[in-house]
C-alpha cells in the first residue's frame, strides 16, 4: 500500500519548495500555475511518470498551499515562506489513515543541504515578453559548476518569500527558472497568476491527523506492504 508514498511525498515536497516569487501587479491572496521540466538523472528516470507535468500553488499571505494526487493518496504541502516552516498532511481514504509531517527549520536546514547552492545572480540587461509581462533575463550558478538563466518581471508582486531564500538576490517575480530540490532538477514557468478567494490557511494539524516524522513516512513505504 505504501508504495506511492516515498516518490510521491518528494514529488509534493519538491514542487512546494520549488515555486515563488517576491516583488507590480500586487497579489496577496490567489493562485500561481506553472509547467513542470525535470532533468532527471538515470537513476531518477523510474520516478518521471509519477512527476506531475503542471502544478498550481494557491497562497494567501506569505502562506502557499500546494495538493498533488498520488495514487491513493491525497497530499497536501503547507508553506510560510516568511519562516521557512511547513506542513505535509497525506490522506489515504481507503486505509482511513490520516498523517501529518511538520516541516520546521531543521528539517528544511537538511532539505537545502541535499541540493547545489545557487549564487551570483546577475541582470543581464536583456529584455523580452514573456505572456502579459516584461522580463529580464538573468544568470546564475550552482556550486558544482552548473550555469543557469531565468527570467523575472517587476510586473507582478507576489507575497515576501514565495520563492525561497534561493532567489532572494532576484528583483521581481520569477516567470521562468530552474532549482534542485532532494537531487531533482526541475525547470519551472510561469503559466498563469490569479486573484481569487482561497481563505485563510494555517500550519496548525488539523484533528484527526496523526503526526509522524519523514523518516518514519519512509520507513512506512519500505516496509508497509503492497
Amino acid at each position: 500500500m505504501f508504495k506511492f508514498m516515498k516518490t510521491g511525498v518528494l514529488a509534493a515536497f519538491l514542487i512546494a519548495t520549488a515555486v515563488g516569487a517576491h516583488a507590480q501587479k500586487k497579489i496577496n491572496e490567489g493562485s500561481v500555475t506553472y509547467t513542470l521540466e525535470y532533468g532527471l538523472t538515470p537513476e531518477q528516470e523510474p520516478m518521471a511518470a509519477q512527476l506531475p507535468k503542471e502544478t498550481k500553488v494557491k497562497f494567501n499571505g506569505t502562506i502557499s498551499k500546494m495538493e498533488l494526487e498520488q495514487g491513493p493518496a491525497t497530499i497536501t504541502v503547507l508553506r510560510d515562506g516568511s519562516t521557512n516552516n511547513g506542513l505535509i498532511l497525506i490522506d489515504v481514504p481507503v486505509a482511513q489513515m490520516q498523517l501529518a509531517v511538520k516541516q520546521g527549520k531543521e528539517e528544511y536546514e537538511k532539505a537545502k543541504a541535499s541540493s547545489p547552492k545557487l549564487s551570483d545572480f546577475k541582470a543581464t540587461g536583456e529584455k523580452k515578453m514573456i505572456g502579459a509581462y516584461n522580463a529580464e533575463k538573468y544568470t546564475y550558478k550552482d556550486d558544482k559548476g552548473g550555469s543557469y538563466e531565468l527570467w523575472a518581471t517587476t510586473d507582478l508582486e507576489l507575497p515576501a518569500g514565495f520563492s525561497g531564500e534561493d532567489f532572494k538576490d532576484v528583483k521581481g517575480a520569477l516567470l521562468k527558472f530552474t532549482r534542485f530540490q532532494n537531487g531533482v532538477k526541475t525547470t519551472l514557468t510561469l503559466k498563469n497568476a490569479a486573484e481569487e478567494k482561497v481563505g485563510p490557511l494555517s500550519l496548525e494539524v488539523p484533528s484527526g491527523y496523526e503526526i509522524k516524522t519523514m523518516e518514519e513516512i519512509m520507513a512506512m513505504q519500505n516496509g508497509g506492504g503492497e
